[in-house]
């Protein structure tokens, strides 16, 4: 007989409501708890001076200038937010993206600030081409095409220069194949050994990013990513992506997006023990704030819930924008 069945033999003896009763009660038994601790916050930097311009499609988000970042450094150490996921928006762009592995890129420039600002904050830095090119794809562009073995030198470049800028994490996301094992022998090479490495491992072509690509700058300019990132039908083929991954030398891995998602999250979960991530990517974050202004939902419900459903899914780590609004109604309890 199986468990379930157990119980309800046993009914009135066992009432499962008991535990439901208060809030005190629920709060002991539950069983997933979202902290601040478990949330990284991504942020837009630019060039220029007092630069913070709302992002139209993702309220609440901003890009945003150097002379800003003390300022938001100082609000995520107050709000207990440990880490920030960097993506900069280049002074110019062209065919190689050559402000992504610029030593005084926007990007570079930002981890600087941010670790004198406070030395504390882990700064990831996402490591792609796309914001950078002109082209807008995540690699180099031969006969009409993402180059992939090309790409990986220029991918390491990056890597290396945000880790020497004072990075504490580098974050592939191009989906190039081998790229995890070309950043890691090129940190290597130079000395990097103790800097980690987040794949972005099961990152899928998804159109959730559009808010993201509105925020970045980085849609693609022909054509579109589906031949490499990844076909939102597969999962047994995301656990290969994973594993290949770790087998490169990923400390942490990620499932990309989040929310529709959530059953390669758990496959993943289940199958590697190593550090779990999932981004609660832009388009997830959109529609929650769009249809909370409208008065359709309640907006910090429904955010709770979505978050707390991916940690629940199996996610250590959980990228978001809503971060910041979590960590406050969590300290308001």
């Amino acid at each position: 007989m199986l468990q379930t069945e157990r119980a309800t033999a046993l009914f009135p003896t066992a009432r499962l409501r008991r535990l439901r009763r208060t809030d005190a009660l629920r709060r002991m038994v539950r069983e997933t708890v979202l902290s601040p601790e478990d949330f990284i916050y991504p942020l837009f930097v630019t060039h220029g001076s007092g630069v913070r311009d709302e992002i139209a499609a993702m309220p609440g988000q901003y890009q945003l200038s150097l002379d800003q970042l003390p300022a938001e450094a100082e609000e995520l150490r107050e709000l207990g937010i440990p880490a920030v996921l960097l993506f900069g928006i280049p002074a110019r762009k062209d065919p190689v993206g050559s402000e992504a592995y610029d030593d005084q890129g926007i990007v570079q420039e930002a981890v600087r600030t941010l670790k004198q600002a406070n030395p504390d904050l882990v700064v990831i830095t996402d490591v792609c081409l796309c914001e950078y090119t002109s082209h807008g794809h995540c690699g180099v562009i031969v006969n009409g095409d993402v180059d992939n073995d090309r790409s990986l030198e220029l991918l390491a470049d990056t890597a290396i220069s945000h880790a020497l800028a004072g990075a504490d994490m580098v974050a592939p996301s191009d989906m190039m194949d081998g790229r995890v094992a070309a950043i890691r022998q090129g940190l290597d090479r130079r000395g990097l050994t103790g800097v980690p490495i987040m794949a972005y491992s099961a990152k899928y072509a998804s159109a959730f990013y559009g808010p993201f690509r509105e925020a970045a700058g980085s849609a693609p300019q022909f054509g579109d990513r589906r031949s490499y990132q990844m076909d939102p039908p597969n999962v047994r083929e995301a656990l290969r992506e994973i594993a290949q991954d770790i087998a490169e030398g990923a400390d942490l891995v990620m499932v990309k997006p989040a929310l529709a998602y959530l059953d390669v999250l758990a496959r993943a979960r289940e199958a590697f023990p190593h550090p779990l991530a999932a981004y609660n990517v832009s388009g997830e974050y959109a529609m929650v704030k769009a249809a909370g202004r409208m008065g359709w939902i309640d907006e910090r419900r429904i955010t709770m819930e979505v978050l707390t459903g991916i940690k629940r899914a199996g996610a250590d780590l959980i990228i978001s924008y809503h971060a910041k609004d979590v960590a406050r109604w969590l300290r308001e309890g």
